[in-house]
């Protein structure tokens, strides 16, 4: 355990015993809270306020939040209103936020950790693409009554923000490279609308997952809301232009809702052995949850993830070809984007009609010469640290493999047992 670790472990024994940590997170504390910070009451739709007590319930009954929990899971939420708050204000004032034409938008999904965060950011270099910035999806707007010309400081306070949480998780940086400019991942727009399964990669909510997942047609409002937040960067900077391409594993289960609001979507599925990238997958999401929560349970992460990505795979092989969008959905596979990315995104762009200038290959060239093995870190992983088996997840993910010609890679050694380890590996959870 980390000297941040323990500290935050003894923060959250002493809250606890004062039952600091056993109110329950109030929903409507919050939204007066946002109304008050930002001087608006027009929430326009109403829709959010379910799925927001839906969560907020989650935590409180099962997520076992922390001191650092409690108080980002309520600045976290503020903040979503204020910019729902603050995007309704500015439609009042200007018609033609609403009006915003997104045209043939691309979507990257797969498997998380199988190359679409490569794929997407290599597809930045080119000029003409464009993508919701990881500032731009937290403050879309600057800071009300900034005079024009004045400096916007959105970008350094992310970059804060950023290195705090860092600060609280030093393992996050190398599993998952990312600073404020960096392309950002759509769930961190859809959790606006408390739509998204952002909040149960950082949270134990077992019924606000069960929610979500409980209907499809629950994710067709996040998506409306993601093609109005669309709409009011476009209208802010509509001098970047180019095509929208965008990216999250999460599309995967909203499929029908990205048709029912993308009629002239575009769709990408990179492929990757899923076996190889669950531990990855479930090591991410320990290192999420930890600075939040009293508990973290490896075990559960490890079922749970394999779970909901045996359930992804499932959905990639019932769509196939044909998502029932204007055009094929194009493959793209680890191995080939890995060893040749230059050659396989020309490739996707060829699928889609669309040329590819030398002057951009030389760019997205130079993109990943820089970034060997994609900016990520070195990895240590063992199945027994997430109570998986290799081979009972080699069985249960086969169907996908052959179904889309993915070759097996190599899967990390089983941990030897020496003494050394064996007190590494005591302390499967972190307890409060």
């Amino acid at each position: 355990m980390t000297l941040q670790e323990s500290a935050l472990r003894l923060a959250d024994k002493a809250a606890s015993l004062l039952g600091l940590l056993d109110r329950p997170l109030d929903g409507e504390a919050l939204l007066r809270r946002a109304s008050r910070e930002t001087g608006l009451t027009d929430f326009g739709d109403p829709g959010f306020v379910e799925p927001l007590r839906m969560f907020l319930a989650s935590c409180s009954a099962e997520a076992k939040l922390g001191v650092v929990g409690q108080i980002a899971t309520k600045w976290d939420v503020t903040r979503f209103l204020m910019n729902l708050l603050r995007m309704r204000a500015e439609e009042q004032d200007d018609s033609g936020i609403l009006g915003q034409p997104i045209r043939r938008p691309i979507f990257i999904t797969g498997l998380p950790r199988s190359g679409t965060t490569f794929l997407h950011r290599l597809m930045m270099a080119d000029p003409r693409n464009r993508a919701p910035a990881v500032w731009q999806t937290i403050y879309p707007y600057p800071d009300r009554g900034l005079r024009p010309g004045a400096p916007d400081h959105r970008i350094a306070r992310v970059s804060r923000q950023l290195r705090a949480f860092e600060m609280l998780a030093p393992e996050f940086r190398a599993l998952h490279p990312l600073d404020a400019t960096s392309p950002q991942e759509c769930s961190e727009i859809n959790a606006h609308v408390f739509r998204s399964m952002r909040f149960d990669s950082n949270y134990h909510i077992p019924s606000y997952r069960t929610w979500l997942d409980a209907d499809i047609e629950r994710h067709l409002p996040a998506y409306r809301f993601h093609k109005r937040f669309l709409q009011h960067l476009q209208h802010r900077t509509p001098a970047d232009g180019g095509q929208w391409v965008l990216k999250c594993p999460e599309h995967l289960f909203a499929l029908r809702a990205i048709r029912a609001v993308y009629p002239d979507a575009r769709l990408v599925f990179v492929h990757r052995d899923p076996v190889k990238v669950l531990l990855s997958v479930a090591k991410l999401t320990e290192v999420l949850r930890r600075p939040f929560s009293r508990h973290v349970d490896r075990k559960t992460i490890g079922r749970d993830e394999s779970a909901r990505w045996l359930d992804g795979t499932r959905r990639m092989m019932e769509v196939g070809d044909d998502a029932g969008l204007p055009e094929r959905v194009c493959h793209v596979h680890h191995i080939d984007l890995v060893t040749d990315p230059v050659n396989t995104v020309e490739q996707v762009y060829r699928h889609f009609g669309l040329d590819l200038p030398d002057s951009t290959a030389i760019a997205m060239g130079s993109f990943a010469m820089e970034r060997p093995n994609g900016g990520y870190g070195p990895r240590d992983y063992h199945f027994e640290d997430h109570g998986l088996d290799a081979a009972e997840e080699r069985a249960k993910f086969r169907p996908y493999m052959l179904r889309f010609g993915i070759s097996p890679e190599a899967l990390p050694a089983a941990r030897r047992a020496d003494k050394q380890d064996i007190g590494r590996r005591t302390e499967r959870s972190f307890t409060g």
